[in-house]
Formats: structure tokens, sequence, C-alpha cells
């Protein structure tokens, strides 16, 4: 089925562990093993989508270039990969949620955002935020530099917050698994997580 004859908005977001054999790598090979197991990822997000997309290219700064009208975002850690495949521009992150230092709250969200929260911030909480900008910027091609930038609007509920970054304002979803968090930006996208060992 050809992208202009479908479509459905809905984001299949795609989270796949990654084998025990392949964490025992390290520095370049490790990078080049998850950025396979990824790609995969996303290749599986195009394929629930029906999105025929042929290649995943990066500029010269790594930052993903649409494919034919089809957007796309990647991200890898050393427990999990994820990949997702849109219609617009798209962000996702994953993250294993763990304590931090009590600094990295204050790079992450000023006082004005972490006051949004009914109760004092967490670390569930500081990786929602920190994963929710992450997939801002990743969807927008900035990087970490303008995290800052962006400010948690709201907290909707468990699995959902606003972002406004510059005059835009990003609806993202949360996804809670195995210790760890997932989020996307998906305004007014349905969403349909897959985690497969």
């Amino acid at each position: 089925m050809q992208n202009d004859e479908y479509r459905d908005s809905t984001l299949y977001p795609v989270i796949l562990r990654v084998a025990e054999e392949e964490r025992k790598f390290s520095g370049r090979q490790q990078v080049r093993n998850l950025s396979r197991l990824a790609r995969y990822a996303l290749k599986r997000s195009a394929l629930k989508s029906r999105l025929n997309v042929r290649d995943f290219l990066k500029n010269e700064d790594g930052v993903p270039l649409p494919s034919h009208g089809i957007y796309w975002s990647v991200t890898h850690k050393p427990e999990y990969v994820a990949g997702v495949t849109a219609l617009t521009d798209v962000g996702i992150d994953v993250e294993k949620i763990r304590p931090c230092s009590p600094g990295l709250f204050k790079r992450t969200a000023g006082d004005q955002e972490w006051n949004l929260a009914p109760d004092s911030p967490s670390f569930e909480l500081f990786f929602r935020y920190w994963t929710a900008k992450e997939s801002v910027i990743k969807a927008v091609g900035t990087g970490l530099r303008d995290l800052l930038k962006c400010r948690v609007e709201s907290i909707l509920d468990e699995t959902h917050l606003t972002i406004k970054y510059g005059e835009t304002h990003w609806h993202i979803e949360h996804f809670f698994f195995d210790g760890h968090i997932a989020s996307v930006t998906k305004n007014s996208s349905d969403t349909k997580w897959t985690v497969s060992a």
C-alpha cells in the first residue's frame, strides 16, 4: 500500500530488548550493534504503520532526514532500543529510571516546571521530563543544547504531558516497562506501543 493511500495517524513505536550477548560489547562496537538493532525497530514500526520507507538517512549533523514524507526517530540504551516512523515530525527516547544527582534536576527543568507536580519531584518525574524534552528536541533536530528551551507546560495524567518549544506545543505520551520509560511526541495521534524481547 502506498503512503498517500494510507493516512492512519496512529503511531507504532517499537521497543526491543538488547540480548545479553549484545551487551558485552563496548565503545564503537556497542554503538554499531545498538544502532543496527534500533534500525530494526524502526523498520518494524514502518511495517506496522504501513509506511514504505526505502532508506533512513541523516544529515551531516546526524539528524534524521525525512524519506518521501516519512519522518523517523530512534533511541538506544544498553538494555533497550526503540524506533518510530510517522507522517509528521516525531521523536522518541528511552531511559532507565534510576537515581540521579540533584544537579541534574536543575539542569533539566526550572522550579515552575517542577511545581506542576502535586508531590515533590521524584526520579520517575525527572525521567518523564527528561525523555519528553529529549523526544521534542529529536523531533525538531536541535540536540541537547536546547533541552532547557523545552518547557513542561502541564502534566495531564500519569502518562501524558505537554511541552512548549518555541511557539509549538507538543503532546507527549509516556510508556513504562521493566524499570524504564519511553516517551514519544504524539500530538493528536493514537499510540500503540510494542515491546519485544
